[in-house]
């Protein structure tokens, strides 16, 4: 088989921005050339993946359940399903779940 498939079951569920959400790792670095990973992000409600960079990737958001903000250093956005979001190499950002619920992403990170 050339085809990698990862059930859902495989990939288990970690911690993720030191414990304060969690994640599920789908494609890891070096799987596949310039991915650094691809993960199914969760924040609990009314939590917070405080402000921080990424120097090596630039980072993709696409939001499956939820709701929140998003800031950067020019503002806040908020966010809701459907929506999508870039960060560049080197952007501070912070995502918070204002929501009721567990707030859900795709992140993409590329090299």
């Amino acid at each position: 088989m050339k085809i990698i498939k990862k059930s859902r079951d495989e990939v288990k569920l970690e911690p993720a921005h030191g414990g304060l959400g969690s994640r599920k790792l789908f494609v890891a670095e070096d799987e596949v050339k310039n991915i650094q990973g691809l993960t199914h992000g969760y924040l609990e409600a009314g939590g917070i993946f405080p402000w921080h960079k990424h120097d090596d990737c630039n980072e993709f958001m696409y939001v499956l359940k939820g709701s929140g903000i998003v800031r950067d250093e020019d503002g806040e956005y908020p966010f809701e399903v459907g929506d999508f979001f870039i960060y560049p190499k080197g952007v501070f950002h912070e995502q918070r779940n204002t929501g009721k619920d567990t707030f859900e992403a795709v992140y993409i990170r590329t090299k």
